[in-house]
């Protein structure tokens, strides 16, 4: 807790690193300072056989409270977003993303998360390129988040988390669409649908403009809709997931946090979401990643 926010790590920084339970946890209290972090579908997937699976579950358990450490929520990583999911034009892929997010649920209510999410999938160019397709697609990514709705909900999860991206491929990718998205399902889930707004896909200026604001997705009705953000240092250009300090970075996290105050956000938990190149020296990434938790801290506080 900083000063009012919620503030916490997503595990991303400790993939292919530091995969043991006990080493990330370790690094997260006794480094990093912190109590909060968001699980990282990088780490365990949930396409393991289920005896492994649940067995490594355990041992993230036993490790997060030997360090005193809360598992907010499971993520998708980058291994799983590099695949098409619910949005596979092929009913074969479809059906084995929507197994997948099964799995990821049961996944995330075995490590004793109360949410599980990430981006939903994306569109082929080939269906991209058909009007109709794309609706039809959008329709059954619907109830597909329905059905999911339901299975959380008999696994004791509280949320479902959607990912907005700045894809035109994937659904939600404007405000406009996380609106719609968000009235339509509404009265249909089972559990409440969050979004897990990450800064450098909503200042995406490749896509939003070089007049991009934040505001466009935190005023209502929307901004009552968002569960949490991600957070990362990027140059508006890309999707960088950078730290701090990085000479490439704009992200002012001071301003991030005054926005959040203005809008009455402040009380929605923030994960810093870093990714590091793996041919980067773990000794840098080690001292990245605390300096900029280091950095948020002050900003937040």
């Amino acid at each position: 807790m900083t000063q009012g926010y919620t503030f916490g790590i997503n595990l991303s920084f400790a993939v292919k690193r530091w995969p043991e339970p006990e080493a990330w946890a370790a690094i997260v209290r006794e480094k990093m300072g912190l109590e909060w972090v968001q699980f990282s579908f990088d780490l365990l997937d949930p396409w393991w056989p289920a005896p492994e699976r649940d067995a490594l579950a355990q041992r993230v358990r036993r490790a997060t409270e030997a360090q005193g450490i809360k598992i907010h929520s499971a993520f998708v990583g980058l291994a799983a977003y590099t695949y098409n999911s619910l949005l596979h034009p092929l009913e074969e892929g479809r059906r084995a993303a929507r197994e997948w997010w099964q799995r990821a649920i049961d996944l995330g209510a075995a490590l004793g998360a109360k949410a599980v999410g990430g981006p939903l999938g994306g569109l082929s160019v080939n269906e991209f390129g058909d009007a109709a397709c794309v609706q039809a697609r959008y329709r059954a990514l619907l109830e597909d988040i329905v059905r999911l709705s339901e299975h959380a909900k008999r696994a004791g999860l509280e949320m479902l988390l959607v990912e907005p991206t700045p894809l035109t491929r994937e659904f939600p990718h404007t405000p406009e669409q996380a609106r719609e998205m968000m009235e339509v399902l509404r009265s249909q889930v089972a559990v409440p649908i969050g979004y897990a707004l990450d800064v450098g896909h909503a200042l995406y200026r490749p896509l939003y403009g070089a007049r991009a604001q934040l505001e466009e997705w935190l005023k209502p009705p929307l901004g009552e809709a968002i569960a949490l953000f991600h957070l990362q240092n990027t140059d508006f250009q890309s999707d960088s997931h950078w730290g701090w300090p990085d000479e490439r970075g704009r992200f002012d996290v001071w301003q991030f946090a005054q926005t959040l105050r203005t809008h009455n956000l402040a009380d929605r938990p923030i994960f810093l979401e870093v990714f590091y190149a793996f041919e980067a020296a773990d000794e840098f990434v080690l001292s990245n990643i605390v300096s900029s938790v280091q950095h948020c801290k002050a900003a937040l506080a």
